[in-house]
């Protein structure tokens, strides 16, 4: 058995052309970069198209600087039937000093789908050390939340007789 591809990491150049009008990189910039990043780590793993299903806990610590190097470290946190939990950390490095700083966090959930877009099952998430068990039982606690905050949003959509 081959061993499974659980990890991604990916490092940009922030360039001018992602800057908001305060001139520090525009976090629907950043957000995209994590969208393919979650992506890649996501396919990576199970072999299959993705798409992304929740986005949780987009957390921006510190902004990031045009002309930073910006390294995105993916893993696949937890595993469902189709789904996958990836967390996304980011690091800005300031390319004269070197000074590096975990500028933003996220999970991202993403769903493995075939050519007609249907759901397909993905291997299961093999637990080797003991930090993958604890980001494994985080990923379950925060799946969890998710479900409940589905339920209650659904709830209150229903009680509002709003039809979306």
């Amino acid at each position: 058995m081959s061993k499974q591809e659980k990890t991604l990491t990916m490092t940009v150049l922030m360039t001018p052309d992602m800057a908001n009008f305060s001139g520090n990189v525009h976090g629907g910039s950043l957000l995209k970069l994590l969208d393919q990043v979650a992506y890649a780590c996501a396919a990576k793993y199970c072999k299959q198209y993705v798409v992304t299903a929740a986005l949780d806990q987009v957390f921006f610590k510190q902004h990031v600087n045009v002309g930073e190097l910006v390294t995105f470290n993916a893993r696949v946190n937890h595993v469902g039937r189709s789904s996958m939990e990836i967390g996304v950390k980011v690091v800005a490095e300031h390319l004269r000093t070197y000074e590096k700083r975990h500028t933003t966090s996220c999970y991202f959930t993403m769903v493995a789908i075939d050519e007609n877009g249907k759901s397909v099952e993905v291997p299961r998430l093999e637990l080797e050390t003991e930090e993958e068990r604890r980001l494994y039982a985080a990923a379950e606690m925060r799946k969890k939340l998710r479900q409940e905050s589905l339920e209650r949003s659904r709830a209150l959509m229903n009680d509002s007789g709003d039809d979306e």
